[in-house]
């Protein structure tokens, strides 16, 4: 159904100036419709399968434009890089088709991993972790406490010309030192046998990489990037309040002290089961929590949620991915996504938790966006009649 285009809809907005408003409490209560539609792309391209018309053969930030929606604009950590010692060496040995071995070596020792290439996604299967024995970390460690970050300006300008006023530059920064362990490094079973087995090694570590994050901020401070995320995939049935508590934490603490010294908008990424770790929420030090996935998905309500953010964190997100499948009515879906907005609005950059997956109905992105550019006209004509 077509209808007349108003001021304060998406598709006549600079989007990256709404982002930036609704971040920081500037939006006079207008909310942003900021979709991740990633893995629906990448899945069909991977399997050779076109993308449903108009969308086959437009360019990523293009798919956004013909949607009417903004994007979370996670492409700017580009413009961070690390940079290594310069006595690290790096080399690949390709062991088969599908195996690859990835070798670094340092004064002190050598590290090695070995991923699988798999037949259903671009991602690869790892096979043995970068962490595997005290020396690989003795060697992880001495890498952490010499390696800095420099920022990469000329990619920055490419990225604006590139999204526009799409949404506001956003980067997310490694995980943190628990999370370090279980994604990045060791695995869960290995990480947590760490955690309670080599206590003394593995905190030695968490402060090599504090430090290192530390110069990252650095480098993020003095950056023109104000949306900072933690990339951290926490969940409860891995991360339990007692090491959240000892080791998390005080790094959030940490982090946001400094970033928020700088002016940064600060969230972190929770697309796990969270119903154990919600009530730590305002103790963080974070603006807001990226991803939070609600019942029938997620192990937490939507009041669940609110009670634990308050009206202090904003909520990025909200909607649960599987809602957007044709399983399920599209009048469920928009029932989920009033519920929201009248819970969180004004504190809420609305997404999905945490995308809309390959089997997902795309045109249900437009549906939602429907029902945001109304409610933020509704805002700004209640607005409008009391000035």
């Amino acid at each position: 159904m077509s209808r007349h285009p108003r001021p304060t809809d998406h598709k006549r907005l600079n989007l990256a100036e709404l982002h930036h408003q609704v971040a920081f409490g500037r939006s006079e209560g207008k909310i942003i419709w900021q979709p991740r539609i990633g893995c629906w792309i990448t899945d069909k391209r991977f399997a050779g399968t076109p993308l449903p018309e108009p969308y086959e053969g437009m360019e990523y930030f293009d798919i956004f434009r013909h949607l009417e929606c903004s994007t979370r604009l996670y492409e700017y950590n580009a413009c961070f890089r690390q940079i290594e010692d310069s006595r690290v060496v790096c080399r690949e040995n390709q062991i088969n088709e599908t195996d690859t071995e990835h070798i670094v070596e340092t004064p002190v020792g050598t590290q090695r991993a070995i991923d699988r290439r798999t037949p259903t996604s671009w991602y690869h299967e790892s096979l043995k972790r970068w962490i595997a024995s005290e020396e690989e970390m003795r060697v992880a460690l001495w890498r952490a406490e010499r390696a800095t970050f420099e920022w990469d300006e000329a990619r920055y300008r490419q990225l604006q010309a590139e999204a526009g006023d799409l949404g506001a530059p956003t980067m997310f920064m490694p995980r943190v030192n628990v999370q370090d362990l279980y994604i990045n490094t060791m695995g869960v079973e290995a990480g947590v046998l760490a955690l309670f087995e080599r206590p003394d090694a593995v905190r030695a570590y968490f402060r090599a990489l504090d430090d290192l994050h530390d110069r990252m901020i650095d480098v993020i401070n003095a950056s023109p990037i104000e949306i900072i995320n933690f990339g951290d995939n926490l969940h409860g049935g891995t991360l339990s309040p007692p090491l959240f508590r000892e080791y998390v934490l005080p790094a959030y603490q940490r982090r946001c002290e400094k970033l928020h010294a700088a002016g940064k908008f600060v969230c972190s990424h929770w697309d796990g089961d969270t119903k154990t770790l919600l009530p730590f929420a305002r103790e963080t030090g974070l603006d807001g929590i990226e991803a939070i996935t609600p019942k029938p998905q997620g192990d937490v309500t939507l009041e669940e949620v609110k009670e634990a953010l308050g009206d202090d964190l904003l909520l990025l997100d909200g909607i649960p991915a599987i809602y957007f499948d044709e399983i399920f009515p599209v009048e469920e879906l928009e029932a989920c996504v009033e519920k929201i907005i009248d819970l969180f609005a004004p504190r809420l950059i609305l997404g999905i938790s945490d995308e809309i997956s390959s089997t997902g109905d795309i045109k249900r992105i437009r549906a939602v966006g429907r029902i945001v550019d109304d409610y933020n006209a509704a805002v700004a004509s209640g607005a409008a009649s009391q000035s």
